[in-house]
């Protein structure tokens, strides 16, 4: 059967595989009677073929790069949320989402100055300026030290440290350049204990004092504002201590003036805790000045 005549056409595809191309059967290429390729339609179906793999690959393109924008939106907008991102290690994110270790801020090393020593402040004339006299070493009418009340009594501040010692004192506070004597008396229970305060220019002067002191050196018990005289001819119990340029004394007996015996310790105790105070009281006063001097560098 001819394929010009008398029978169906068959249709060619180019898009469709194992389709047959009519041709002629004797002649070649354009030869004999029978319809040769058409090329015009050929040519036309390949650039519809190329003008959609065009498409496609522009368009896939497009896809691929909306794919990455979104994956780094999300791995910084993550790290931002505290979301599983931000549990990643650092290679896994973006280049240029973390600080470079060359950009982090650095700091100079500071170094705090070390704390005013307050003895220094009550130490030397030159640096211990602050008022002072028995009133502010020894403010209020009463203090409790260990639990036990002591009630304030009279008070006394002499610049002749002679009128207001006795015994050997005198000699050894003039010697070595007692510049002021202040005392202060607190009793409790029948117990009368006189705190005297001396006064030099140096931290040497009050060591020396206190060294040259012996055991008939005694400060004048102090009395008035009910309590009556006490270690007056009566054997008595004293203290000698130093600290700074002060060195401070203490005398303790009964105001009924019985002597005192080494098992009166209810007069050891009030004389050790008042030498203390008067310890403690001097050391605070060190320290005000120190803080002073602190704030005002």
């Amino acid at each position: 059967m001819s394929y010009g005549q008398g029978g169906p056409q068959s249709q060619w595809d180019p898009w469709k595989p194992n389709s047959q191309q009519p041709w002629n059967g004797e002649s070649g290429i354009g030869g004999g009677s029978g319809t040769g390729p058409d090329w015009a339609a050929l040519a036309e179906a390949s650039e519809s073929r190329n003008k959609r793999k065009r498409i496609f690959l522009i368009g896939g393109g497009a896809a691929a790069t909306l794919a990455v924008g979104t994956a780094v939106a999300m791995a910084v907008v993550s790290a931002n949320g505290g979301s599983t991102a931000a549990n990643k290690p650092t290679s896994s994110l973006p280049a240029g989402a973390l600080p470079s270790a060359s950009s982090a801020p650095s700091f100079a090393p500071t170094t705090a100055p070390p704390p005013l020593n307050p003895k220094e402040f009550i130490s030397d004339k030159a640096k211990d300026t602050a008022p002072n006299g028995p009133h502010l070493l020894f403010p209020g009418t009463q203090v409790t030290l260990d639990g036990s009340l002591y009630r304030k009594g009279p008070s006394s501040d002499a610049t002749a440290c002679d009128t207001a010692s006795q015994g050997t004192l005198p000699k050894v506070l003039k010697d070595n350049g007692c510049t002021r004597l202040m005392r202060v008396t607190y009793v409790k229970d029948g117990i009368a204990t006189t705190v005297g305060v001396a006064v030099f220019d140096t931290e040497a002067q009050a060591l020396k004092a206190k060294k040259d002191a012996d055991d008939k050196s005694f400060v004048k018990p102090l009395t008035g504002n009910g309590i009556n005289s006490f270690c007056n001819g009566a054997i008595c119990r004293s203290t000698t201590n130093s600290y700074g340029r002060y060195a401070y004394f203490t005398v303790s007996g009964f105001t009924d003036g019985k002597n005192v015996t080494k098992t009166d310790t209810a007069v050891f105790t009030a004389g050790d805790a008042l030498a203390e105070f008067a310890f403690q009281q001097i050391n605070r006063r060190g320290e005000t000045q120190a803080s002073a001097a602190a704030e005002a560098s």
